[in-house]
């Protein structure tokens, strides 16, 4: 075609055109090879062009695509709700399903308030989130997110929900140990509670680790079993936002299972279909569910494709492939393999402040000054330029910048597909290696 008619992400840019993809590969039409380091966008994460997916995908078209939730419900439908309740931590028993991540802690957000509502507490609306976090781009889920450069255009219409500071270990005050400052940061919840009121708060969410604000960020151990702690004292519901972190990303089920930690609702994406299916779900505990069942009876909440029988049926395949290939276990063992081989070029190239990260979810920060952590100001463009020099190479990276109030903060994501071998991980992290150099020598050009 002489040309587009498609909204692309920068309007202008030629994008090439994706021909297939093959485990950790995808090309393009003129042939050229990447390696997906980032599964997308955090998403592909048992690889590209698996055959079992393809056939669930033909098998459940052949028996019905669609089926809207108020009709029937369809046995892809049930399988799926009962390996997820498997799968979860505590009481996490009931899966409402819809198509994004975004949709999904929205749907979370809206059955917390109903919850509290039904429990004849309708003052208890609004929500505690942080600072450095993206729980999606609808205007509910922005609402919840403290990712400044993708709020600004909209502030007038959202809600002022976020309100404390995220964990970042990497720039705590000097001289703070990490327990000291999980247990300093975890207390700004408290103080945020005290000062809106318990009686006006529905619910805390965040990320186990955060991503596309911050790169990969790690809380230290007792962060989250402090922020638990205080939900359950001030009575507010405590939101797990697993899109990113679920389904095995960072070397457990769930991000949470790592500090043993179990929320009231958690939502989920990306990974639950690996990029096979647009497909997610807001997860709710039994004494959640049960309290609504007694009172309306009905989640006022749904899609149009909400429950769709075939994305169901490709989810179900996608965790059943996951089991079987103990990817979970596998991500824990080549997570640790790559945040080596990570540190080691943090150590070796100035330019990275730290890599951080946590199973196959890590992250790099670029620094101007690797002593003091002065970072870049944004308008620099440095993790865009590694980015682009990524690509030019043949490596996918992800975005993670702006997460120092908007005004600096240059991260990546690598994330590559729970699949990786040791081979491979180490073909990623030499193409990285010379991106990084080659960005860290354009910069000492144009600084000298």
């Amino acid at each position: 075609m002489e040309r587009s008619y498609v909204i692309k992400p920068e309007l202008g840019k030629t994008y090439p055109q994706v021909s297939h993809g093959k485990g950790i590969y995808l090309y393009d039409v003129a042939g050229k090879r990447y390696i997906d380091g980032c599964s997308g966008a955090v998403t592909a994460s048992i690889g590209h062009g698996i055959e079992e997916i393809a056939e669930a995908m033909r098998e459940q078209a052949l028996k019905v695509s669609f089926a809207y939730r108020s009709h029937f419900s369809s046995e892809a439908v049930e399988e799926l709700g009962a390996k997820l309740a498997s799968w979860a931590p505590g009481e996490l028993n009931w899966s409402f399903f819809v198509n994004s991540g975004s949709e999904a802690t929205e749907t979370a957000q809206k059955i917390a308030i109903q919850y509290w509502q039904e429990k004849g507490r309708p003052t208890k609306t609004r929500m505690v989130s942080r600072w450095m976090s993206y729980h999606g781009i609808t205007m509910g889920a922005l609402s919840m997110s403290g990712h400044v450069l993708r709020r600004k255009r909209f502030v007038p219409l959202l809600a002022d929900y976020p309100t404390i500071s995220p964990p970042y270990p990497y720039r705590r005050p000097d001289g703070m140990s990490l327990e000291q400052y999980a247990s300093h940061c975890a207390n700004e919840l408290e103080t945020a509670i005290l000062r809106v009121g318990p009686d006006q708060l529905a619910a805390f969410i965040a990320e186990p680790v955060i991503g596309a604000s911050g790169g990969a960020v790690v809380p230290p151990d007792g962060y989250f079993q402090r922020i638990r702690e205080i939900c359950d004292k001030y009575d507010v519901l405590f939101i797990a936002d697993e899109v990113m972190t679920g389904v095995g990303r960072t070397g457990e089920k769930f991000g949470m299972d790592h500090w043993g930690v179990k929320p009231d609702l958690m939502t989920l994406g990306k990974g639950m279909s690996a990029g096979y299916t647009p497909m997610a779900a807001t997860m709710a505990t039994d004494a959640i569910i049960d309290t609504i069942t007694r009172g309306s009876g009905l989640i006022m909440a749904g899609h149009t494709y909400s429950a769709n029988p075939q994305s169901a049926a490709v989810s179900l395949a996608v965790l059943r492939y996951v089991e079987a290939h103990h990817l979970v276990e596998r991500a824990a063992v080549q997570g640790a393999y790559l945040l080596k081989k990570l540190q080691e070029l943090a150590e070796e190239i100035p330019l990275i402040g730290e890599a951080r990260g946590l199973g196959l979810l890590c992250g790099l920060e670029f620094v101007k000054e690797k002593k003091t952590r002065e970072p870049f100001p944004l308008s620099k463009g440095v993790a865009n330029q590694v980015i682009a020099k990524a690509f030019e190479n043949g490596l996918l990276v992800y975005p993670a910048t702006g997460g120092l109030e908007g005004i600096a903060g240059d991260s990546i994501i690598i994330s590559p597909p729970l699949t990786i071998t040791t081979e491979e991980i180490d073909e990623l992290v030499e193409l990285l290696k010379k991106t990084v150099m080659q960005v860290q020598e354009d910069l000492r050009k144009e600084q000298s």
